[in-house]
């Protein structure tokens, strides 16, 4: 089925109808998209289908629809900077459930380090693949008002390494990464002080959590980010060409 992809450029390939149900079911930012962007939203996937390759952890049984709920969301990042921004990754590894890390690293937002066994719903290597947990990505997913998102946090830190340095700004011009320097640190700096904000305080862990965390934020809760941190939302929103935010009634 994922073949249907590989036809010529001038023919748009055919996105299954059943595919669109899934979305629709378990993916309630799909119905927030125009008809014009879930129409390029749909290429975007397939051509993410055709791209990458999915293994399945565990002796796990990956469906079409665990693809495609994987695929659509990742596209999303990149509905407008495109496909190519994805050209590092090639290798997505669904596992069943949250995995389980060892050795030294950072915690929280006060630069502590632990070498204790942890939980997580993701991971993404440079030049590597993409580790997901499917209950996270499906109940994420399903739930966007929690603010998280484990497909966004993921392919954004991809979205940051593609300069080879994991620093929170991705690739941008001059102008414009000195506008995203002055808001992020500030922002940054707000979280791991413990002062309010919108995102969590994981946020504060490094620079590049905190862009991944910001961008979870942008996708799933994007009013209330432009309302509560407007310069955060702007750059972010300059950055990916997207404006996620809903217009509010007075």
């Amino acid at each position: 089925m994922f073949g249907r992809a590989r036809r010529r450029q001038a023919e748009p390939a055919e996105f299954p109808a059943e595919w669109r149900i899934v979305l629709r079911r378990r993916w309630p930012l799909w119905g927030q998209l125009s008809s014009a962007e879930r129409e390029r939203l749909e290429q975007l996937t397939l051509t993410l289908l055709d791209r990458f390759s999915f293994e399945a952890s565990n002796e796990f049984e990956l469906t079409d629809e665990m693809r495609v709920l994987v695929a659509a969301q990742a596209a999303l990042l990149v509905l407008e900077l495109g496909v190519d921004a994805y050209r590092k990754v090639r290798t997505v590894i669904v596992h069943p459930a949250t995995m389980v890390v060892k050795g030294a690293r950072r915690t929280g937002s006060g630069g502590l380090m632990t070498d204790a066994p942890t939980r997580i719903d993701g991971q993404a290597h440079y030049r590597g693949p993409i580790l997901l947990a499917w209950d996270s990505v499906v109940y994420d997913a399903r739930h966007p008002l929690r603010g998280l998102n484990v497909v966004f946090h993921e392919f954004a830190h991809q979205l940051d390494m593609l300069d080879g340095v994991v620093d929170g700004t991705p690739p941008m011009d001059d102008d414009a990464r000195e506008r995203w320097t002055e808001v992020c640190t500030a922002e940054y700096e707000t979280v791991r002080r413990g002062r309010p904000s919108l995102l969590r305080e994981y946020a504060g862990t490094d620079p590049g959590e905190f862009f991944a965390v910001a961008t979870e934020m942008f996708f799933t809760r994007p009013t209330a980010m432009a309302e509560q941190h407007p310069d955060l939302y702007a750059v972010l929103s300059g950055f990916y060409r997207q404006d996620r935010a809903l217009p509010t009634t007075s």
